[in-house]
């Protein structure tokens, strides 16, 4: 089965909890238009070099890139292509979320190797647990990013070197 690589936007692709006076390296302020009968803009930071980055190890392992992340079909649309993505899947979260993303990615990946990239891991640790716990059999790596500095190249390298892990028989 392909692995997964599952991207959310807030904290990873964009670094919301950076200073406004600290941009991380790398990254663009863009300026968003929440929906098109709104006038209101939201500015967040994107890096550029991520899609290609990413593009890149998921093609060297055969692995399939999607979206989990609260912007769900937004993000096709206001996230991937200003950092170079073609359209993904994308992990819906029906309201409630009583657990957070871990039951809707769970029904996702379905038995599939799962690489994670997200800030919020650590908001239910009981779920989190759960949900590790229920992929004990399938190889599993939650990639936690500081929403802070948003993904560096240790995040992917950590993700390359799980990745050539799954290629061992």
């Amino acid at each position: 089965m392909r692995p997964l690589i599952l991207l959310d936007v807030d904290g990873p692709l964009s670094p919301w909890a950076a200073p406004r006076h600290a941009k991380p390296a790398g990254y663009v302020e863009q300026s968003l238009r929440l929906s098109r009968w709104s006038r209101k803009r939201l500015r967040i930071w994107l890096n550029p070099a991520h899609g290609p980055t990413l593009l890149a190890l998921a093609g060297s392992a055969n692995a399939e890139l999607a979206w989990a992340t609260s912007w769900e079909h937004r993000a096709n649309r206001q996230v991937g292509p200003v950092i170079g993505l073609p359209p993904l899947p994308v992990i819906e979260f029906p309201e409630p979320q009583p657990a957070w993303k871990f039951a809707p990615v769970a029904r996702f990946a379905a038995g599939r190797p799962l690489a994670w990239f997200d800030d919020d891991f650590d908001l239910f640790p009981e779920a989190r647990q759960a949900f590790l716990g229920r992929r004990t059999e399938v190889p599993t790596e939650l990639i936690p990013v500081d929403a802070h500095t948003g993904l560096t190249s240790e995040h992917f390298d950590r993700l390359e070197a799980w990745l050539r892990k799954l290629d061992r028989p």
